[in-house]
């Protein structure tokens, strides 16, 4: 599998964050579960590396995300 993944160019660990950061957005954007759970239920023994992992997939913090999820929504 690492040889295939390093044909493609890319890595386990990128795997592993792009899912992390898919399922992240789904339970931000769907449930109503603190931001804590959520970074529990992907992985994250830290909330504060979430915080981190998530602002650098996305460009915000989640819950900045989870209000324009919201917003977005209601509109």
């Amino acid at each position: 599998m690492q040889r295939r993944l390093q044909a493609e160019g890319l890595s386990y660990q990128h795997l592993k964050d792009d899912l992390r950061r898919d399922i992240a957005i789904d339970l931000l954007s769907n449930a109503s579960s603190p931001v804590a759970e959520v970074a529990a239920r992907v992985g994250f023994r830290e909330t504060s590396a979430f915080h981190r992992a998530f602002k650098k997939w996305t460009g915000v913090s989640p819950g900045t995300y989870r209000r324009e999820q919201g917003a977005t929504c209601r509109s």
